[in-house]
C-alpha cells in the first residue's frame, strides 16, 4: 500500500467531537493544517446547535488560555479556528470522503468502537488511513471493525492532545509497514512524537504510570507521606529525573546491579508479586551488563563513540531544572568563589 501525501490544505479528519477529538483538532490547526472535527451522531437541530456552540466555546478557551500563557497573540485564535471544521451527521460521510487520514475518536465502549470504525471504513476511500485512539483497547482487537484492515492501527494520544508530544502507535500484526510509516510522519510533521509499541494492555505510558499512581495511593494509604508531600517529590524528583533520562536508560546509568539489590529489599519488606525481579535484570547480573560502566546494558553503550554520556544527561537535566525555575547557580557568583 503506498503511503498518502499532507500537504496543509489536506483535510484530517478526526470522527468524534469529544475531548480526544477536539485536542487532535487543536493539535493538527496548530500544526497548520486543517481538520474535519467530525460528529456522527444522529441529532436533533438543536441538540446540534447546542454542542456547535459547545465545542467553538472549548476549542476558544483552550487557544486562549494557550494565548494567556503567551504562547501565541490572542489574535491568532481566529487563524487556527479557521483550520477546524466542524461537520455533523448528515455531512459526515461526505466529509470523511476525501480525507487521507482519520481518526477515531469516539467513547471507550465496543459497540462505539464498532459503529465507528465501520462507518469510517464505508465512507473513507480505500487507500486512507484509519487510526483508533482508544486508550484501552487493542488494535488487534479493533482491526475486524475496519474493512481493508491493512490500513488500521491505533494511535494513543496523550491529554491534553495539543500540548502533550507523545503518541503511541500501535499496529495490530496485519497492518501494512507503508501505513504505520506515513502515521508516524504526519505525526511527526504535527510536531509529535510518535512512539511505536506492539498491541498490548496499557501501550507504555499507560502501564508505567498505574503502577506510579497506585503505589503513590499505596502510600498515602500507609502514611508513609501526604499526598502534599508524594506529589512535591514527583514534580520535583522523579519527574524532573525522568523528563532528562529514560527509564532504562536510568537503570544502565545507575546499573542493573542497583535495580537488583532494591527489587529484592522491596520485594521482601513490602510485597513479592509488586517488586518482583524482572527476568531480564536478573540475567544481566549473571552476564555482568550492568549498564554503563560495564559497556553493556539495555544500551550498547561501547558503539556509542568517544563522547561522554554523562554530559549529555547532565545537559539534559540542568535544562529542566532551568525550565522549572528550580536551577540555583553556585553561591558567591557566576565562578562559585565565595565573596569577599
Amino acid at each position: 500500500m503506498s503511503a498518502v501525501s499532507i500537504t496543509a490544505h489536506t483535510p484530517i479528519g478526526a470522527v468524534g467531537a469529544g475531548r480526544m477529538g477536539r485536542g487532535m483538532a487543536l493539535a493538527f490547526a496548530w500544526a497548520g493544517l486543517h481538520v474535519r472535527l467530525i460528529d456522527a451522531r444522529p441529532r436533533d437541530p438543536a441538540r446540534w446547535q447546542t454542542l456547535r456552540e459547545e465545542i467553538d466555546a472549548d476549542l476558544r478557551g483552550n487557544l486562549a488560555a494557550m494565548a494567556a500563557l503567551g504562547t501565541i497573540d490572542a489574535r491568532g485564535i481566529e487563524a487556527l479556528m479557521a483550520r477546524i471544521q466542524v461537520v455533523g451527521n448528515p455531512d459526515a460521510d461526505a466529509a470523511m470522503a476525501d480525507c487521507p487520514v482519520i481518526f477515531e475518536g469516539v467513547p471507550e465502549t465496543l459497540e462505539a468502537k464498532r459503529d465507528a470504525l465501520g462507518r469510517i471504513a464505508r465512507a473513507a476511500r480505500p487507500q486512507a488511513i484509519i487510526a483508533s485512539t482508544t486508550s484501552t483497547m487493542l488494535s488487534t482487537e479493533l482491526a475486524e471493525f475496519v474493512n481493508g484492515a491493512q490500513r488500521f492501527l491505533n494511535a494513543h494520544w496523550l491529554n491534553p492532545a495539543w500540548i502533550i508530544p507523545i503518541v503511541e502507535v500501535s499496529p495490530h500484526p496485519g497492518t501494512d509497514a507503508a501505513i504505520t510509516d506515513a502515521l508516524c510522519a504526519l505525526l511527526e510533521l504535527a510536531g509529535k512524537v510518535p512512539v511505536r509499541c506492539a498491541a498490548a494492555p496499557g501501550y507504555i505510558v499507560p502501564r508505567l504510570q498505574a503502577l506510579i499512581m497506585n503505589e503513590a495511593a499505596r502510600m498515602v494509604e500507609e502514611g508513609v507521606a501526604s499526598a502534599e508531600e508524594i506529589d512535591k517529590a514527583t514534580r520535583h524528583g522523579l519527574g524532573l529525573r525522568f523528563a532528562a533520562i529514560g527509564v532504562l536508560e536510568f537503570i544502565d546509568f545507575g546499573g542493573a546491579d542497583i535495580l537488583y539489590h532494591a527489587s529484592r529489599y522491596l520485594s521482601a519488606r513490602l510485597d513479592p508479586q509488586r517488586y518482583a525481579l524482572p527476568a531480564s535484570i536478573d540475567a544481566m547480573m549473571k552476564e555482568n551488563r550492568l549498564g554503563l560502566r560495564t559497556g553493556q546494558g539495555f544500551y550498547d553503550w561501547q558503539a556509542q563513540g568517544p563522547a561522554d554520556p554523562r554530559q549529555d544527561v547532565l545537559a539534559r537535566t540542568l535544562g529542566m531544572l532551568k525550565h522549572a525555575g528550580l536551577y540555583r547557580p553556585p553561591a558567591g557568583g557566576p565562578d562559585g568563589q565565595p565573596e569577599d
